[in-house]
């Protein structure tokens, strides 16, 4: 079985005769045969290929990993840059996760005091809460709302600190909202 040396005008002449009623060569995808197993059974194989592909192909290892084995001076260079490692990454600070918030923070009516309002709002200190601009925008009917612009740490301040703190100005505060949150 086989189409002969394709090299050769008579294996040549052989494989064109098998492909004139056929559109492809017998087999099936992804089963492994030897060269000399494809094309017409009444044809002698002159590949030269024995009848059985058993090579082993763990002889050939494509990374380099034959030695199992890492050598002392690989092991102590590992260790020794695994150390210098660790060492320059415990030197770095911890990056402080910060957060800029902006605040709505809403009056009872159009009579309340704004500057009261926002000195009672600046007035809340913490670890970690710095206070920026602020702005009265206009709400309706003549009230007006306080705008205010905070960076806190989010370890050590929350926003639901800040919305109880705020809110205890009774006789100022209405109510407060979260306008924006962005990490920095």
């Amino acid at each position: 079985m086989g189409f002969g040396d394709l090299k050769s005008p008579a294996g040549l002449q052989v494989l064109n005769d098998y492909l004139a009623d056929k559109s492809y060569i017998e087999g099936l995808p992804g089963v492994k045969k030897a060269l000399g197993k494809y094309g017409p059974a009444n044809v002698e194989d002159t590949t030269g290929s024995g009848a059985t592909d058993n090579k082993d192909d763990d002889d050939i290892d494509l990374f380099g990993s034959d030695d199992e084995e890492e050598s002392e001076e690989a092991k102590r260079l590992r260790e020794e840059r695994l150390a210098q490692y660790e060492s320059k990454k415990a030197k770095k600070p911890a990056l402080v996760a910060k957060s800029s918030i902006l605040l709505d923070v809403k009056p009872w009516d159009d009579e309340t005091d704004m500057a009261k309002l926002e000195e009672c709002v600046r007035s809340i200190q913490a670890d970690g809460l710095v206070w920026g601009s602020s702005k009265l925008v206009p709400v309706g009917y003549g009230i007006k709302k306080l705008q205010i612009q905070c960076v806190v740490e989010d370890d050590k301040v929350g926003t639901d600190m800040l919305e109880e703190q705020i809110t205890a100005f009774e006789d100022y505060v209405q109510s407060m909202d979260v306008a924006a949150f962005n990490k920095i």
